[in-house]
């Protein structure tokens, strides 16, 4: 009789409910249904394989709690359940299992405290709860669990401090997993004593004290990575394992110089010290580090130029020297990703970029280089990721470079650049390239250009004739339109005489209904006329979208003014039908994805974000009059199908003009009444102040903090005088940026490696744009313009590390 059954090849794909029937199985031992696609709950009537040594159910689609009936598998020695969409606590009755010596709970949605009824499992040797959302201390019976090899508890919201005995109570531990908590206190001396240890991972803590020299008693150690606590202190670095791969520090208070013992580390493979406040030149001594693989000195005060020894580093293929005050470049054949942005490098890029033919990612944004783009640069046919934004970039770009067919990414904004723009290759898909910022370039040729603004007048003039008849006065009460009339009849036949069932919303003027016009789904807004303002804010809308036409603003088809023999009056807009839904269902975790999974992740996130800007940016800087919304707010962001965000609900938008301009003083009149939606409005409105782009921008901000954080201006959550602002800026001057992200995207952000530093750094850049543009003071607010540039260089970030 078989007494194992093991299914967890990937390709056997098995889905559905794991069937009752499997209590039958009553001699099993082994029972692996790994990375399948299971799903339902787990039946409590496992409990009757009493034989059962293993249960592997990891990487499934496994809801539902975890059954307390597994408390009477006697004879378990591992249990695994994790990568699953468990909920609820952990069940104390697991601590029956007296043989247990594997519990692996990991990537699931666990909640609660540890309990203390764990420590009773004396033959425990790993314990794993990593990302969940385990709350509370952990009990000081699982710290006496001497048999405890592997204690892996990171990424949940566990707190307090650890004991100071650690490595005498613990004596067996390998790995101690204890990143993105709340933990306080010191990281205790006595993990130095600990000398067959091979991971330490404390990062995203509150934890400062001093690395002692005892750090360097540990033979075995790997990986070492403390970085982003409130200020741990480095005494030396040179008498470190020869052994240890990974060192990262990032996110301290490290100051004064690299020290030359850095070369004795021989065994280095990922060196990260950035985010500190590291000063001097970076050592020669590096060039010893022949296993380096990957190099993060960025955003430090580091100065002079790139060692030549850097060069010599064979292995390296990552390099990210952002934000520091370097200024020259070293020979970098082997590397596949640098990132030199933010520095002082001035002078051309030089030719001899061919010559790193391994390179995929580039980026030298935010420096002083000037001249043209070399031609060379098209000879690196890998290069996937190029930024070159925010430099004083001059000539014409290489025509060669739409040979790059491995391109995702090109950022050339805000240079110099002049002349025609290739249409093919690496240039096709517009929504890849960023060129604004570059007047003298001629997106197609610059000869037909004048004529093709021309024609754009004349087409925009034709759709919006209608319009501008609407927009100007109130029709007399003894006239209307027989078109509008027949609009009216169209509008009630479309909508199945507004039926509330084709209701999609009730914005601050009207009710929104889906409807059909000649075979063309749309979105009608009816006007409530007895709304405070109403005719305004039809004008408003009018006025605002009239002579706009841009990807990222719902488009505005038609409108309809009529009043019938009874002198009733009928205003409604006609906009296109979007067939996703709001940006406040999707933050809220309302809307589900067809594959399951709920809420936006981080690169949709950003995505949303850039195209929100886009269309702020384009509102008041390249449109014909210039807009301000004034009721920026996630329920008036909507997302089509493709996930792409369009700015609506113009309602309370408001046309600035020039003080020359006879409209401006009629413009102004109204605007001392309040403007927009609590929690979105900026400060200066409640003293009077009229509406502004920087009003918008502050709106755009709180949007902003609410995307990352998931939480809204209004939420219960804030009491007192903490708002949303406020709590997300000490989170992130804390380094304690993931208490304050949402826990939806926290559960879909990689955990380790390069792509979580691309994340980290993504999250950090996204965050500070938003409370750069939430200043209490208007004019301290970041302009749109930079605004998109730097969520531009954010999604760069995520693009690299992927």
């Amino acid at each position: 009789v078989s007494t194992s059954l093991e299914l967890s090849n990937k390709n056997n794909q098995l889905g559905g409910l794991i069937p009752k029937e499997i209590k039958n199985l009553f001699r099993l031992r082994v029972l692996n249904l790994s990375s399948n696609s299971l799903e339902g709950s787990l039946p409590s009537n496992l409990s009757k394989l009493i034989e059962l040594r293993v249960l592997d159910l990891t990487s499934n689609k496994i809801t539902g709690l975890v059954p307390k009936k597994l408390g009477d598998l006697k004879n378990l020695n591992i249990l695994n359940l994790g990568k699953n969409r468990l909920h609820g606590p952990i069940p104390p009755y697991l601590s029956n299992i007296s043989s247990l010596t594997v519990l692996s709970l990991g990537t699931n949605f666990l909640s609660g405290p540890v309990p203390f009824e764990l420590g009773r499992l004396q033959r425990l040797q790993v314990l794993d709860a990593t990302i969940n959302n385990l709350t509370g201390e952990i009990p000081p019976s699982i710290y006496n669990t001497s048999s405890l090899e592997s204690l892996a508890l990171a990424s949940n919201s566990l707190c307090g401090q650890f004991p100071s005995n650690i490595g005498d109570i613990l004596p067996k531990l390998l790995v101690f997993n204890m990143f993105f908590n709340k933990f306080t206190g010191e990281i205790p001396a006595s993990l130095y004593n600990l000398t067959k240890i091979k991971v330490i991972r404390a990062a995203f803590n509150h934890l400062e004290g001093t690395i002692t020299s005892g750090l360097g008693n540990l033979p075995f150690l790997e990986m070492y990575n403390i970085g982003f606590n409130l200020g741990v202190i480095l005494v030396s670095i040179g008498n470190l394992s020869k052994t240890l791969s990974t060192l990262l520090m990032g996110g301290n208070r490290f100051s004064g110089k690299i020290p030359e013992s850095i070369g004795y580390l021989t065994g280095l493979r990922l060196l990260n010290i950035s985010d500190n406040s590291l000063t001097g030149e970076i050592p020669q001594d590096i060039g010893k580090l022949k296993d380096l693989q990957e190099l993060e000195l960025a955003r430090n005060q580091l100065t002079g130029r790139i060692p030549d020894s850097i060069g010599d580093l064979g292995a390296l293929n990552k390099i990210n020297l952002a934000q520091n005050k370097l200024e020259d470049i070293s020979s970098l054949e082997s590397l596949v990703s640098l990132d030199l942005s933010s520095n002082n490098f001035s002078g051309h890029i030089p030719s001899s970029i061919k010559d790193c033919q391994s390179l995929e990612n580039l980026k030298m944004a935010g420096n002083n280089l000037d001249g043209p783009i070399p031609d060379a640069l098209a000879e690196v046919k890998g290069l996937e990721f190029l930024d070159h934004s925010s430099n004083q970039l001059s000539g014409v770009i290489p025509p060669r470079l739409q040979d790059l067919q491995a391109m995702k990414f090109l950022n050339i904004s805000f240079n110099n650049l002049e002349g025609w723009v290739a249409s093919r290759g690496a240039f096709k898909d517009r929504s890849k390239v960023y060129m604004e910022g570059n007047p003298k370039l001629c997106i197609h040729t610059c000869r037909k250009t004048r004529t093709h603004r021309k024609l754009l007048k004349v087409s925009i003039i034709t759709c919006v004739v209608g319009l501008i008849a609407i927009c100007e006065k109130k029709s007399s009460t003894s006239t209307s339109s027989s078109s509008s009339s027949l609009l009216k009849d169209e509008l009630r036949r479309a909508t199945e005489t507004f039926n509330p069932r084709n209701l999609l919303g009730v914005g601050s003027f009207g009710s929104v209904f889906k409807g059909v016009i000649r075979g063309v789904v749309v979105a009608v807004k009816v006007i409530d006329l007895k709304a405070n303002g109403y005719y305004k804010g039809f004008i408003a809308e009018c006025e605002a979208l009239r002579n706009v036409r841009r990807m990222n603003l719902v488009k505005l088809i038609t409108s309809c003014s009529s009043i019938d023999f009874k002198n009733n009056e009928f205003l409604a807009l006609v906009y296109e039908f979007l067939g996703n839904v709001s940006l406040e269902e999707w933050i809220k975790g309302k809307h589900r994805k067809p594959v399951g999974t709920v809420g936006l992740s981080l690169e949709e996130r950003v995505n949303v974000a850039i195209d929100i800007a886009s269309a702020l940016d384009y509102l008041y800087n390249d449109c014909e009059v210039h807009v301000v919304h004034c009721d920026l707010k996630p329920s008036n962001i909507l997302l089509t199908e493709d996930m792409v965000a369009k700015v609506g609900d113009f309602g309370l938008a408001r046309v600035l003009f020039d003080a020359s301009d006879d409209r401006h003083h009629a413009s102004i009149s109204s605007t001392h009444v309040l403007k927009g939606s609590i929690g979105y409005i900026p400060p200066e409105y409640g003293i009077g102040e009229k509406p502004s782009q920087a009003g918008d921008v502050y709106g755009f901000g709180v949007m902003l903090l609410e995307l990352s954080s998931g939480k809204s201006p209004m939420d219960e959550f804030f009491e007192g005088d903490q708002n949303l602002i406020s709590w997300i800026s000490y989170g992130f001057q804390g380094n304690a940026i993931m208490e304050v992200i949402d826990p939806k995207l926290k559960r879909l952000i990689d955990v380790s490696g390069a792509q979580l530093h691309a994340k980290l750094d993504c999250l950090k850049k996204t965050i500070e744009v938003g409370l750069a543009c939430t200043a209490y003071a208007a004019g301290e607010r970041m302009n749109m313009r930079d605004v998109l540039r730097l969520l531009k260089e954010a999604k760069g970030k995520l693009i690299k590390g992927n």
